[in-house]
């Protein structure tokens, strides 16, 4: 009987580990070793859910337990990982899909963990072509907002710039500019919430901030 856990636990880490190589790939905060311990806990609290209690209601007659109870919180507790992956700035979400994929790998887990290898792999599969063959099919039609913070010390630069991105392939759904002193002179820091429109390449702003000299960019996510 223990090999047979054993063996659950492997399968549910192979799974979660398949998933997490494709979120390491896309350089994702939460990569294989995420998935993998989050797909072999979810099959270990399948386990002992199932099977963990059969020696006490061998010993007491009449005792009676939900079998599903100890599995069932790992869905609402996997919440917590999932949330530490999203990251909200102003009008800006990341980390959703992320999130949603350490959900999924909690469910393979179980599915593991049950004895549902089928289950368990075609599940497996049915997520790497939701993280992969979808967004290459439709990742147009989903274009992600980017956060830019760029400053320099003249007004008429950031301007200027924002014009560019504004008028070329990209709307601009945010904007702000904060004056800041900084030995002695006034730098202006520019804050933007861009999306590229149509079929434009999403990193092509790279190359309108390289263009001019005056500007520094300090981050972009």
């Amino acid at each position: 009987m223990e090999w047979n856990f054993i063996w659950r636990l492997c399968a549910a880490g192979l799974c979660g580990t398949i998933i997490g190589l494709d979120r390491e790939y896309r350089v994702k905060d939460a990569g294989f070793r995420t998935h993998f311990l989050v797909a072999l806990g979810s099959a270990l609290m399948m386990i002992v859910s199932q099977y963990g209690f059969e020696e006490l209601l061998a010993t007491h007659d009449g005792l009676r337990f939900d079998p599903g109870r100890i599995a069932a919180q790992v869905v609402s507790g996997i919440g917590f990982i999932g949330a530490g992956t999203i990251i909200l700035h102003r009008q800006l979400v990341r980390g959703l899909t992320t999130a949603a994929s350490l959900w999924a790998t909690a469910g393979i887990g179980l599915a593991a963990g049950a004895h549902m290898y089928v289950v368990a792999g075609a599940a497996t599969l049915l997520t790497l072509f939701g993280l992969e063959a979808l967004t290459l099919f439709f990742g147009g039609l989903g274009r992600k907002r980017t956060l830019i913070v760029y400053s320099s010390g003249r007004r008429e630069v950031i301007d200027a710039m924002f014009n560019k991105l504004k008028t070329s392939k990209y709307t601009v759904i945010s904007y702000e500019i904060e004056p800041t002193r900084m030995d002695g002179a006034t730098v202006y820091r520019a804050t933007l919430v861009i999306r590229a429109k149509g079929i434009a390449e999403e990193e092509e702003f790279v190359n309108l901030l390289r263009e001019s000299q005056d500007i520094t960019v300090e981050r972009i996510v």
